[in-house]
């Protein structure tokens, strides 16, 4: 019997962070507003050299360093940052990557749900073809604008996984619950750089779909709450993710269970989170990543539950087995590099490189050098964004 899954996993982040304190204290607020009410500690800042493309280069880069190139047939980059209205952000990342010239090459977009989109997608393309591997990469940035109410859950990263048959790493099982509802609690219209969001309706929303979800995943799948070992959410904010599970746990009758318990079955998921914020469409997965690295249990054989959502909306719970062998398959000391060598920012160096360069009449625009990865944002030219590869500062 053919199993489809994730073969491998690695993610990205700037460089550069702003600790919540700082911005509590520009913004003349207590620290433990973010700290405790948002669960989050850090957000990743980009810089002016970089972007989704060039994050999901850097991603990429690591996770097919085992990989024979010319088993990608299939290029799925997930993002609701995209740069253009027509190419694909997949394009540029398929040149710098070389990947061969026989890979189809396409953008999925619906909120910070698409990576889940394209990994079903992915899976049941698999199942026709099994000898052959898919590259899924989510990529975003989270900007809600300077001094406004979403301020404190900005972020961005990037996500990147190999799909195959017989993975190693993850078996997704093809049984899930999805939803989607025609509603506005969060968009960016086409003229917009950040996005425009009704808080506390779209964190209502995301509890409701977890419950529809959640309960045809129960139905089709025949599995209870208790025959997952873990659960990974879309992480918006910590703190609602905490709130949902408790939530699910109720939905399941397990009223009971103490707050120690139910924080216990998420807390390895949100490691990362908290030091990089909300990356959109990379979020679930960044979660999924943080758990298998963070987790201090053995995995192995273990059902994972999986809670994908996006505003606007859409959102699908399904779930995943830990292979065996899975640790030696891990990123893990890098990852914690990455992470522990970051760059702190000032508020006014985090308010400058928030203002990115982006030349709307077809000017020339040379982008200063910032970057620490493998790939950069190197200019802007009659309304072209060039790329190139670098070595890391």
């Amino acid at each position: 019997m053919i199993t489809v899954g994730i073969d491998a996993m690695n993610f990205y982040t700037s460089h550069y962070y702003l600790d919540l304190k700082t911005l509590a204290d520009a913004r003349g607020l207590e620290v433990n507003k973010f700290y405790v009410g948002l669960g989050q500690r850090k957000m990743a800042v980009m810089t002016h050299d970089e972007d989704v493309v060039s994050m999901a280069a850097d991603a990429a880069r690591r996770v097919l360093r085992n990989v024979d190139l010319n088993d990608i047939e299939l290029l799925l980059f997930a993002t609701e940052s995209g740069i253009d209205q027509s190419k694909a952000a997949g394009i540029f990342v398929h040149k710098l990557l070389g990947l061969p010239s026989r890979c189809r090459v396409l953008e999925l977009k619906q909120a910070c749900y698409s990576a889940t989109a394209g990994l079903q997608m992915g899976l049941r393309m698999l199942l026709q073809n099994p000898q052959k591997k898919i590259l899924l990469i989510a990529s975003d940035i989270a900007r809600y604008g300077l001094n406004t109410s979403g301020e404190s859950s900005q972020g961005g990263g990037a996500v990147a996984m190999v799909l195959s048959a017989n993975p190693r790493l993850l078996q997704i099982e093809l049984e899930s619950g999805f939803y989607t509802e025609d509603v506005m609690d969060f968009w960016r219209p086409n003229y917009r750089e950040e996005a425009l969001v009704e808080g506390k309706y779209s964190c209502e929303l995301y509890l409701k779909v977890l419950q529809k979800t959640w309960q045809q995943y129960k139905g089709l799948s025949g599995r209870q709450f208790q025959d997952h070992a873990r659960f990974c959410y879309h992480v918006p904010m910590p703190r609602l993710v905490e709130k949902a599970h408790r939530l699910l746990l109720k939905h399941n009758g397990l009223d009971d269970v103490s707050e120690e318990a139910s924080r216990l079955q998420v807390y390895e998921s949100l490691i990362y989170g908290r030091e990089v914020g909300n990356c959109y469409t990379a979020s679930l997965y960044l979660a999924l990543l943080s758990l298998l690295e963070q987790a201090h249990d053995d995995l192995t054989l273990q059902r994972i539950g999986l809670y994908s959502y996006g505003s606007g909306c859409v959102g699908e719970f399904f779930s995943a087995v830990v292979q065996p062998g899975y640790r030696s398959l891990l990123d893990t000391d890098y990852h914690q590099n990455l992470l522990s060598n970051r760059c702190p920012l000032t508020q006014s160096e985090y308010e400058a490189f928030y203002h990115l360069p982006s030349p709307m009449d077809g000017g020339h625009c040379v982008m200063p050098v910032h970057q620490k990865g493998h790939y950069r944002l190197s200019a802007i030219n009659k309304h072209k964004r060039i790329y190139q590869a670098v070595e890391p500062l």
